[in-house]
Protein backbone atom coordinates (compact mmCIF):
# COMPACT_ATOMS: atom_id res chain seq x y z
CA UNK A 1 0.00 0.00 0.00
CA UNK A 2 1.31 3.44 -0.92
CA UNK A 3 1.44 5.62 1.65
CA UNK A 4 -0.37 9.12 1.69
CA UNK A 5 2.62 11.26 2.38
CA UNK A 6 6.16 11.20 3.34
CA UNK A 7 6.74 12.57 6.75
CA UNK A 8 10.32 14.13 7.68
CA UNK A 9 10.74 15.25 10.90
CA UNK A 10 13.53 17.26 12.21
CA UNK A 11 14.48 17.08 15.23
CA UNK A 12 15.52 19.98 18.00
CA UNK A 13 19.39 20.12 19.19
CA UNK A 14 20.84 19.82 22.32
CA UNK A 15 22.21 16.77 24.33
CA UNK A 16 19.83 14.00 24.23
CA UNK A 17 17.72 16.23 21.87
CA UNK A 18 17.00 13.21 19.58
CA UNK A 19 15.98 10.80 21.98
CA UNK A 20 13.63 13.00 23.66
CA UNK A 21 11.50 13.86 20.48
CA UNK A 22 11.92 10.49 19.71
CA UNK A 23 8.33 10.42 22.03
CA UNK A 24 6.76 13.45 19.85
CA UNK A 25 7.76 11.22 16.59
CA UNK A 26 6.39 8.05 18.14
CA UNK A 27 2.91 10.21 18.95
CA UNK A 28 2.99 11.48 15.42
CA UNK A 29 3.48 7.85 14.14
CA UNK A 30 0.55 6.57 15.93
CA UNK A 31 -1.95 9.47 15.41
CA UNK A 32 -1.14 9.43 11.93
CA UNK A 33 -1.48 5.76 11.41
CA UNK A 34 -0.92 3.49 8.19
CA UNK A 35 -1.11 6.11 5.77
CA UNK A 36 1.78 8.22 6.44
CA UNK A 37 5.60 7.02 6.78
CA UNK A 38 7.36 9.23 9.19
CA UNK A 39 11.44 9.83 8.68
CA UNK A 40 13.19 10.96 11.81
CA UNK A 41 16.73 10.98 11.21
CA UNK A 42 19.33 12.08 14.03
CA UNK A 43 20.68 15.17 13.19
CA UNK A 44 24.25 15.57 13.12
CA UNK A 45 26.05 17.38 16.30
CA UNK A 46 22.72 17.91 17.75
CA UNK A 47 25.01 19.33 20.56
CA UNK A 48 26.29 22.29 18.76
CA UNK A 49 24.77 22.07 15.40
CA UNK A 50 26.30 23.63 12.09
CA UNK A 51 23.36 24.61 10.05
CA UNK A 52 24.98 23.72 6.72
CA UNK A 53 26.10 19.58 8.27
CA UNK A 54 22.09 19.66 9.22
CA UNK A 55 20.89 21.07 5.30
CA UNK A 56 23.37 18.31 4.15
CA UNK A 57 21.68 15.73 6.57
CA UNK A 58 18.07 16.85 5.40
CA UNK A 59 19.03 16.90 1.70
CA UNK A 60 20.14 13.28 1.78
CA UNK A 61 17.25 12.39 3.57
CA UNK A 62 14.47 14.12 1.44
CA UNK A 63 16.64 12.70 -1.74
CA UNK A 64 15.26 9.52 -0.69
CA UNK A 65 11.47 10.11 -0.71
CA UNK A 66 8.94 10.57 -3.45
CA UNK A 67 5.85 12.18 -4.28
CA UNK A 68 4.33 14.91 -1.67
CA UNK A 69 6.07 15.73 1.58
CA UNK A 70 5.28 16.94 4.64
CA UNK A 71 8.23 18.59 6.67
CA UNK A 72 7.57 18.85 10.28
CA UNK A 73 10.50 20.30 12.82
CA UNK A 74 10.80 21.19 16.32
CA UNK A 75 12.35 23.73 18.36
CA UNK A 76 15.95 24.53 16.35
CA UNK A 77 14.56 22.00 13.36
CA UNK A 78 11.70 24.30 12.38
CA UNK A 79 14.23 26.85 12.45
CA UNK A 80 16.45 24.87 10.13
CA UNK A 81 13.52 23.62 8.21
CA UNK A 82 12.02 26.89 7.22
CA UNK A 83 15.58 28.44 6.47
CA UNK A 84 15.99 25.10 4.30
CA UNK A 85 12.90 25.78 2.23
CA UNK A 86 13.21 29.19 1.73
CA UNK A 87 16.53 29.06 0.46
CA UNK A 88 14.67 27.10 -2.15
CA UNK A 89 17.22 24.01 -1.89
CA UNK A 90 14.13 21.53 -1.56
CA UNK A 91 13.04 20.39 -5.28
CA UNK A 92 10.57 18.09 -4.37
CA UNK A 93 6.75 19.24 -3.87
CA UNK A 94 6.28 20.01 -0.34
CA UNK A 95 2.40 19.19 0.56
CA UNK A 96 2.83 21.30 4.15
CA UNK A 97 5.15 22.89 6.69
CA UNK A 98 4.45 21.89 10.32
CA UNK A 99 6.72 23.94 12.60
CA UNK A 100 6.67 23.23 16.64
CA UNK A 101 8.40 26.01 18.95
CA UNK A 102 10.93 27.04 15.97
CA UNK A 103 12.90 29.87 17.53
CA UNK A 104 13.12 32.96 15.38
CA UNK A 105 16.52 34.46 15.23
CA UNK A 106 16.33 37.75 15.29
CA UNK A 107 16.39 39.07 18.68
CA UNK A 108 19.74 40.13 20.69
CA UNK A 109 20.07 36.27 22.57
CA UNK A 110 18.47 34.64 19.94
CA UNK A 111 21.01 34.76 17.10
CA UNK A 112 22.15 32.44 14.51
CA UNK A 113 23.24 34.23 11.70
CA UNK A 114 23.42 31.35 9.76
CA UNK A 115 19.21 31.00 10.34
CA UNK A 116 18.19 34.48 9.66
CA UNK A 117 15.41 34.56 7.46
CA UNK A 118 15.01 36.49 4.17
CA UNK A 119 12.26 39.43 4.35
CA UNK A 120 10.46 37.88 1.56
CA UNK A 121 10.02 34.84 3.22
CA UNK A 122 6.23 34.58 2.57
CA UNK A 123 6.94 35.28 -0.97
CA UNK A 124 9.62 32.67 -1.02
CA UNK A 125 7.29 29.98 0.58
CA UNK A 126 3.63 30.81 -1.51
CA UNK A 127 4.17 27.68 -3.08
CA UNK A 128 3.39 25.52 -0.09
CA UNK A 129 -0.16 24.69 0.56
CA UNK A 130 -0.14 24.71 4.45
CA UNK A 131 2.03 26.26 6.54
CA UNK A 132 0.99 26.00 10.08
CA UNK A 133 2.94 27.18 13.73
CA UNK A 134 2.37 25.66 16.38
CA UNK A 135 3.70 27.39 20.51
CA UNK A 136 2.81 26.92 24.02
CA UNK A 137 2.82 29.94 26.02
CA UNK A 138 4.64 28.00 29.04
CA UNK A 139 7.35 26.93 26.79
CA UNK A 140 10.39 27.41 29.18
CA UNK A 141 12.99 27.22 26.05
CA UNK A 142 11.89 29.46 23.18
CA UNK A 143 9.97 32.50 24.41
CA UNK A 144 6.16 32.30 22.93
CA UNK A 145 6.72 35.80 21.58
CA UNK A 146 8.65 34.10 19.14
CA UNK A 147 5.19 32.72 17.15
CA UNK A 148 4.29 35.91 16.76
CA UNK A 149 7.34 36.90 14.88
CA UNK A 150 7.29 33.94 12.68
CA UNK A 151 3.42 34.52 12.87
CA UNK A 152 4.08 38.14 11.06
CA UNK A 153 6.59 37.13 8.50
CA UNK A 154 3.99 34.37 7.13
CA UNK A 155 0.77 35.62 7.21
CA UNK A 156 -0.07 32.61 5.16
CA UNK A 157 0.13 30.34 7.68
CA UNK A 158 -2.11 28.93 10.68
CA UNK A 159 -1.18 29.78 14.01
CA UNK A 160 -1.91 27.66 16.73
CA UNK A 161 -1.27 29.04 20.37
CA UNK A 162 -1.43 25.98 22.61
CA UNK A 163 -1.31 26.18 26.64
CA UNK A 164 0.29 24.01 29.07
CA UNK A 165 1.99 22.18 26.79
CA UNK A 166 5.91 23.09 27.31
CA UNK A 167 8.62 23.01 25.09
CA UNK A 168 7.94 19.13 24.06
CA UNK A 169 4.56 19.53 23.42
CA UNK A 170 3.44 17.42 26.63
CA UNK A 171 4.45 14.60 24.32
CA UNK A 172 1.70 14.70 22.63
CA UNK A 173 0.96 15.43 18.72
CA UNK A 174 -2.51 14.40 18.08
CA UNK A 175 -3.75 17.33 17.28
CA UNK A 176 -0.80 18.04 14.80
CA UNK A 177 -1.49 14.86 12.94
CA UNK A 178 -5.23 16.09 12.87
CA UNK A 179 -3.97 18.75 11.18
CA UNK A 180 -1.97 16.79 8.96
CA UNK A 181 -4.91 14.48 7.75
CA UNK A 182 -7.48 17.46 7.46
CA UNK A 183 -5.34 19.33 5.14
CA UNK A 184 -4.47 16.35 2.45
CA UNK A 185 -8.47 15.43 3.08
CA UNK A 186 -9.21 18.84 1.56
CA UNK A 187 -6.17 18.80 -0.78
CA UNK A 188 -8.14 15.65 -2.16
CA UNK A 189 -11.82 16.50 -1.84
CA UNK A 190 -10.40 19.58 -4.30
CA UNK A 191 -8.47 17.45 -6.54
CA UNK A 192 -10.76 14.26 -6.84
Amino acid sequence: MKVKADVLFVQGAGAGAHDADAALVISLERALGDDYAVHFPRMPGEEDPDAAAWKRKMAAELSRLDGEIVLVGHSLGGSMLLKYVSDGQVGKPIAGLFLLAAPAWDGDKWKFDDLRLPPDIAHRLAFIPRIHLYHSRDDAVVPFAHLAIHGAALPQATIRAMEGRGHQFGNDLADIARDIRDSFTRATSRHG
